[in-house]
């Protein structure tokens, strides 16, 4: 990014309502490229949400040592998958990447040092969602890693860092699924290839709706200590990187915000493509009656 584009970026869009934030569950890597009720929903979300200057993606698909944010101009994507139609990996997302960008999370980020990478690029966590919500890809587009040497309240704590970016017309997109566990997977009919057919085990459906209901309650602290929220909790986040995302999401929610749910859907048994947003401006009856329009 030139220094035109900078202090565009920096000045221009200092809003007086901050940007919305997103979690987006990404289910399988087939959204990037079919046309389906979640892919739709993608793309109408888009369509309401004030065009951001630039995309900071948090996924489920970038696991490091210590805190990393992609920091060169041309990411490459990333196939980060088996056993996909041909078709799917050959899709090359070109947004740009931002160094301007990558450098502002990380003086942003006092806590803790945060590394510039030169070799990620994106992951499938993060382009099969913009392909489908920016195809365009004329967005400046940069990651932040998930440490895995941490535990989910450290993510929490360290999201808050993040809040200031939101008032530049950065979009904050956090990628996963709330409720992820593959070895419980069950592909059902005759659509064997359908990862998207809905279906539900008892346990995935109750961990959902306990996560919804602490979300909804504000009792932020309870969903970083999902451990302790029981079986059908700990069925639903065998691994914590599906869910951390949503961690990072939640911990920039102001308290005058508004959550509206989406996608609120089991698929496979043991999968739920559970979305959310959160924004200042659904308090504005006309706004909030577009963004539930968009994703019902």
């Amino acid at each position: 990014m030139n220094q035109n584009e900078k202090d565009e970026l920096t000045n221009t869009l200092n809003s007086t309502e901050p940007m919305p934030v997103l979690f987006i569950g990404h289910g399988s890597p087939m959204n990037a490229i079919e046309d389906n009720e979640f892919t739709k929903a993608w793309r109408e979300v888009a369509k309401i949400l004030p065009k951001p200057r630039a995309i900071l993606c948090i996924s489920a698909h970038w696991e490091t040592r210590g805190t990393q944010v992609t920091a060169m101009e041309k990411p490459r994507t990333i196939h980060d998958f088996g056993g996909f139609p041909r078709a799917l990996n050959e899709v090359q997302y070109s947004a740009p990447g931002s160094p301007w960008l990558a450098q502002e999370v990380k003086d942003t980020m006092k806590k803790i040092k945060v590394g510039l990478d030169q070799h990620w690029g994106f992951d499938h966590g993060c382009w099969i969602i913009l392909m489908q919500m920016f195809p365009a890809a004329d967005i400046p587009v940069i990651q932040l890693s998930l440490d895995y040497t941490r535990q989910a309240p450290e993510h929490y704590a360290l999201a808050k860092e993040l809040a200031p970016l939101r008032q530049k017309g950065i979009l904050i997109l956090g990628s996963g699924n709330i409720v992820h566990n593959l070895s419980r997977l069950v592909v059902t009919g005759n659509d064997s290839g359908d990862l998207n057919k809905p279906f539900e085990l008892d346990w995935a459906v109750e961990a959902n709706e306990l996560f919804k209901r602490l979300i909804n309650e504000n009792r932020h602290p309870e969903l970083a200590h999902y451990q302790s929220l029981g079986n059908a909790a700990r069925l639903a986040v065998p691994t914590p990187e599906h869910f951390l995302p949503m961690l990072y999401v939640l911990a920039l929610k102001q308290e005058n915000e508004t959550v509206i749910y989406f996608n609120d859907q089991a698929v496979g048994a043991s999968l739920t493509m559970t979305s959310l947003i959160i924004d200042a401006g659904l308090k504005n009856a006309q706004y909030a009656k577009q963004m539930s329009s968009a994703v019902s």
